[in-house]
């Protein structure tokens, strides 16, 4: 199986490579467009600022490749954030595969981002077969997609919010499977079994 991690100005895409390789699983880490075009399975990290990365995958055309992909694609944090509409982070229209929002965590007395481990709930995907309601999955975030049709799975951080997304071929998740343990790998295991 060919599997494609996209290289961008992004923080986190070994931690993805290194999770796959302990699954037993070879990966690429590529930003060449036809390399992405024939991955049987693509994933989209990223730890990073949204406009900055925007503008980067604008520079390189991987805007316009990502949204043409077919086969299955899982954006991971700031790759589900750039996968929607639009970021307050920079104020910058992204690839608007889904229609929701990237808003700002806002508290006086919650820290922010948030850096640590929350369950999500309300489980309705593939992505999530052997997972149990109320697992827990590790987050680090300062900004969160709003609830939509395409939301999977629910958690909540100073107010309830997508967990991840599903539409068409395109998965995401606002935590980090690498970075979760046995439920993280079981993520991913599902994500390439798609």
């Amino acid at each position: 199986m060919k599997i494609i991690i996209i290289k961008y100005n992004a923080g986190n895409v070994c931690s993805v490579l290194y999770a796959l390789k302990r699954l037993g699983v070879e990966a690429t880490i590529s930003d060449n467009p036809d390399e992405i075009r024939n991955a049987e399975k693509v994933i989209f990290p990223g730890v990073g600022e949204a406009s900055t990365t925007m503008s980067y995958l604008k520079e390189r055309g991987l805007d316009k490749v990502i949204l043409d992909l077919k086969q299955p694609v899982l954006g991971i944090c700031l790759g589900q954030q750039l996968l929607c509409r639009y970021s307050e982070e920079g104020k910058v229209n992204c690839l608007g595969v889904f229609p929701q929002q990237v808003k700002k965590f806002i508290s006086s007395c919650h820290k922010i981002p948030q850096m640590g481990w929350n369950d999500i709930y309300d489980l309705k995907s593939p992505l999530f077969t052997g997972i149990n309601e109320h697992s827990f999955v590790y987050f680090v975030n300062g900004y969160y997609v709003e609830y939509g049709l395409n939301t999977i799975a629910s958690t909540n951080y100073i107010l309830p919010f997508s967990a991840a997304l599903q539409k068409d071929n395109f998965f995401t998740t606002q935590f980090h499977p690498e970075k979760s343990g046995d439920i993280g790998h079981k993520i991913l295991e599902n994500f390439l079994a798609i």
